[in-house]
C-alpha cells in the first residue's frame, strides 16, 4: 500500500500544495499538528505505524522533510525506522529517496536529507527567536502589553473562535483532549476551559 502523509500546524491551514499527486496512492494520511511533536505520537502516525505493523505498508511518501518532523533527532530515527522495515520513504519535492531500487539506503539522500533536517531546525529555532525578540520590542515600545489584568474575554466570543469551535466538535465526537491538543495545536487547559464552558453550560 503506498501512502501520502500531509501535515500543517495547525486546523485552518490548507495541504492543497502537498496533494497535488494525491491519486497515485492508496490512502492520503494528514495530520494538524505541530512539527515538533514527535512522528509516532501524532494521530496519522499512529495510524501509519499501524499498517507497518500490519505489513501492508510498501512506500511512504511527504511533500518535504520538515513536514516528517521539525526536530532532526526525530526525523533521524523516524527515517531509521522505515528503513529497518524496508519500506522507502519519498520526500516529493525534494526529489529524494531514503533508499534504492536494491532495498539499500541511498548515500546521497542521506547525506541530504540531514542537511534539510538540520535547516529545517534551524529556521523553527529562529522562528521562535524572531518572536520572542519582536514581543520585547514591542514591550519596550509600549505597544504589547499582552492581556490587561482583570480583562476577561466572554463565553460566546470565545467558544466562537474558530480552533476552539473544531476543539468543542472533536469533544463531542469523543476525542480526548490530549488527542484535541495533539490535532489542533491548543493548550490542554484551554480545551478543559472550552469542555467546560461548550459541553456543561450549566456551570457557566
Amino acid at each position: 500500500m503506498k501512502v501520502l502523509y500531509v501535515r500543517c500546524s495547525s486546523i485552518d491551514q490548507k495541504t492543497d500544495r502537498q496533494r497535488v499527486s494525491e491519486k497515485e496512492y492508496d490512502l492520503v494520511i494528514e495530520d494538524k499538528c505541530s512539527g515538533a511533536i514527535p512522528f509516532f505520537d501524532r494521530t496519522g502516525g499512529k495510524e501509519i505505524l499501524k499498517y507497518v505493523n500490519e505489513g501492508i505498508l510498501t512506500s511512504l511518501s511527504v511533500w518535504q522533510i520538515d513536514r516528517l518532523g521539525r526536530n532532526l533527532r526525530d526525523i533521524i530515527n523516524t527515517i531509521h525506522f522505515f528503513n529497518e522495515k524496508q519500506i522507502s520513504i519519498n520526500f516529493v519535492s525534494q526529489g529524494l529517496t531514503t533508499l534504492g531500487p536494491d532495498g539499500k539506503e541511498n548515500p546521497i539522500s542521506k547525506m541530504m536529507i540531514s542537511i534539510l533536517g538540520i535547516v529545517s531546525e534551524m529556521e523553527r529555532t529562529q522562528s521562535k527567536e524572531r518572536q520572542i525578540e519582536g514581543i520585547k520590542i514591542a514591550k519596550l515600545k509600549g505597544v504589547y502589553k499582552g492581556r490587561q489584568e482583570g480583562s476577561k474575554e466572554d463565553i460566546l466570543t470565545f467558544l466562537s473562535k474558530e480552533k476552539n469551535r473544531k476543539a468543542l466538535d472533536y469533544l463531542k465526537k469523543g476525542y480526548k483532549a490530549v488527542e484535541i491538543s495533539k490535532i489542533t495545536g491548543i493548550h490542554i487547559n484551554t480545551i478543559t476551559k472550552i469542555k467546560k464552558y461548550g459541553l456543561n453550560p450549566q456551570m457557566n
